[in-house]
């Protein structure tokens, strides 16, 4: 079984576009066209069962149009064979946090995205520590963005590892997940700063640059049982990613925590 934890799909009437804009804007080349379709042949061609989409509000006032897609695929793919789970999108900045994070986790959520850069909000800001705690109180789990953002190359960083500890420090919650294994383009500070705290780390979009041996030292330092498969589709292909995690020869135990053992743990799924 594979699990890519962390994956991007817009309305068909706006993929493109939404796709093409990114990638002008970050500088990367897309391996589809961000379309629920386009996600489907990307999880066909790397045999994956089920998909998790993160959508990312970079304004408040997103929060009702953006949930509603995000609903309209959870109850289209509710008992699809190939599945996708959209978690919910929030922002630092909307009105009454707490109340929309009881409305997310009172509609099913299994969880939020937030993108420190996007919502050009610091991670250990207030606006984050409530939501952290909202999603602690119900149960949510919490993906965010963190390291560099190439659309963002040469601003502050806004999460990196020393603020997402702050954050961890402030808000400890086991079901706190920080992207690109920790910090993107910023994983020697990983090592040093997060590494065996009590937060996962996903995959998404470093396999195709990490080394082997950096991936296995952290994957040593923080612990197997907190390391999910992800490869942020469409901007990582997911059939590549899954054959260069196989390449680093982990052996089928790890590889099997990696690719799907963990995420059933963490989105609570026999």
């Amino acid at each position: 079984m594979i699990i890519d934890f962390h994956t991007h799909i817009f309305p068909d009437k706006i993929a493109q576009k939404t796709i093409d804009l990114l990638s002008k804007k970050g500088g990367i080349p897309p391996f589809s066209n961000g379309s629920v379709d386009g996600l489907l042949s990307e999880m066909k061609k790397g045999a994956a069962d089920l998909a998790i989409t993160l959508p990312v509000l970079t304004s408040p006032s997103q929060f009702d149009s953006v949930n509603r897609f995000a609903t309209e695929i959870n109850r289209t793919f509710a008992n699809q064979p190939r599945r996708l789970i959209s978690f919910a999108g929030i922002h630092p900045k909307c009105e009454r946090i707490e109340e929309k994070m009881a409305w997310i986790a009172a509609n099913g959520f299994l969880g939020v995205k937030l993108h420190p850069d996007y919502q050009e909000t610091f991670i250990d800001d207030a606006g984050y520590v409530q939501i952290l705690t909202a999603a602690k109180r119900h149960g949510l789990i919490v993906v965010t963005h963190a390291g560099v953002d190439g659309a963002y190359r040469g601003l502050p960083v806004r999460c990196p590892p020393s603020r997402a500890k702050r954050l961890i420090e402030a808000v400890p919650y086991s079901k706190l997940v920080l992207a690109h294994y920790g910090a993107n383009e910023m994983l020697e500070e990983v090592v040093k700063t997060l590494c065996g705290l009590d937060v996962y780390f996903d995959t998404a979009y470093i396999l195709r640059f990490i080394t082997p041996q950096l991936f296995r030292e952290i994957l040593q330092k923080h612990g197997e049982d907190r390391v999910l498969f992800a490869t942020d589709s469409p901007w990582s292909s997911i059939e590549r990613d899954v054959e260069i995690l196989r390449s680093f020869a982990l052996g089928k135990k790890t590889e099997d925590k990696l690719f799907f053992q963990n995420a059933k743990r963490l989105l609570g799924m026999r």
